[in-house]
């Protein structure tokens, strides 16, 4: 059981509802509904501490792996 500090004393389960949600008002939902827009819109990388380190700018890994990219297409 995990206790809510907003409202001491309410007990919560992580897979419960607070008792003020009506459920009748969240039927409908689409899971998923933007994951393709998300996904579309997002293309991250993490970097290792020590190549942020030697690219420290956006701009900087671009143009490393441009030349990587170039280099292996010759």
């Amino acid at each position: 059981m995990k206790k809510d500090n907003n409202n001491e004393g309410i007990d919560l389960d992580d897979n419960e509802l607070r008792p003020e949600y009506d459920l009748t008002q969240l039927k409908g939902g689409v899971r998923g509904k933007y994951l393709e827009r998300y996904r579309a819109g997002t293309n991250l990388a993490l970097l290792a501490p020590d190549v942020r380190q030697a690219f420290p700018t956006d701009d900087a890994v671009n143009q490393a792996l441009r030349i990587v990219m170039a280099s292996q297409n010759s």
